[in-house]
């Protein structure tokens, strides 16, 4: 069964806009270096995996409200006084060309209010049937890696050029934890980028050690609750220190599984592509070949 491809749509064009030079330019001077940028990754990726459909998800809300009530450290310090995300003005304006380009494409897109585009991907990886493939740069989707389905991380490591394929034994190989195991990891040590603290003193290595022993942030709240050993060394004082982070940032680290999704089936190729309006973007944006080179790989 050929996979469902789903993009991380923001995750990709951030890499797209600091990957692609912004000498890329429309006819004005307007700098479209993550719209070409994005196209070019999506032919890319359906010319190399050949998936039977594509959807591209979206943040509806980038920082959720369930997610800052939990931890208000989440993504506050990407976050503007008026609450939107910060990003470079560039990339800020190309975002809506992006959303009508690939209308225009007949590309099929999902998002749901207040929920992140990770939710969006865990609630139709969920939905799925079949085997799964996760374009991102975002580490947190490799929770969702599955081997049994088999569902799949497409990791861009760097740019848009070197991409690393991610199963349950990449995961293993990378952090010494369980292949599914990430977003326990990812509590424990914290993560920077979303303004997770994580537990003070508990680095990769004894986040590691405790997944590897107890399986989960449960079972080792379980443990400190009944005075179980096993824990590596020093460790059992900062991680009851700790106690009400745990528990808070859970819920905050796991991708939901069941956001409000409408149904959507992104078959390839392409049914519903629109020339006209491809053609009228191409004159106003400059696409060129990154669009024709789109349009072509997904009509098949």
């Amino acid at each position: 069964m050929r996979p469902l491809m789903l993009l991380d749509t923001a995750s990709l064009y951030y890499r797209a806009f600091y990957g692609v030079p912004d000498t890329l330019t429309a006819p004005d001077g307007t700098p479209v270096n993550a719209v070409r940028g994005l196209l070019d990754m999506i032919a890319r990726l359906v010319r190399a995996r050949s998936p039977g459909a594509l959807i591209a998800c979206m943040d509806a809300d980038w920082r959720p409200a369930f997610r800052v009530a939990a931890i208000a450290s989440y993504k506050a310090h990407r976050a503007r006084a008026d609450g939107t995300e910060e990003a470079p003005p560039a990339l800020t304006a190309q975002i809506p060309v992006i959303e009508e380009v690939l209308a225009a494409l007949g590309l099929a897109t999902a998002a749901a209010p207040g929920y992140e585009a990770d939710d969006v991907i865990g609630t139709l990886t969920a939905r799925a049937s079949g085997p799964a493939e996760i374009v991102t740069g975002d580490r947190d989707l490799f929770q969702l890696v599955d081997d049994q389905r088999p569902v799949r991380v497409i990791y861009t490591v760097r740019g848009l050029t070197k991409l690393d394929v991610v199963d349950e034994a990449a995961v293993t190989d990378r952090y010494g934890i369980p292949g599914r195991a990430y977003a326990d990891f990812a509590v424990l040590r914290g993560d920077p980028s979303d303004g997770l603290p994580g537990v003070p003193g508990v680095g990769d290595k004894t986040a590691a050690a405790l997944v590897r022993a107890f399986g989960g942030i449960g079972p080792i709240l379980d443990a400190l609750d009944r005075g179980h050993g096993g824990f590596p060394a020093g460790s059992r004082p900062k991680l009851a220190a700790a106690r009400d982070y745990l528990t808070a940032a859970v819920p905050v680290v796991r991708v939901a599984d069941d956001a409000p999704v409408p149904e959507v089936t992104g078959r390839l190729p392409v049914s519903d592509a629109d020339p006209d309006r491809l053609a009228a973007l191409d004159a106003r944006w400059g696409l060129g070949s990154s669009l024709r080179r789109a349009a072509s790989t997904l009509s098949g």
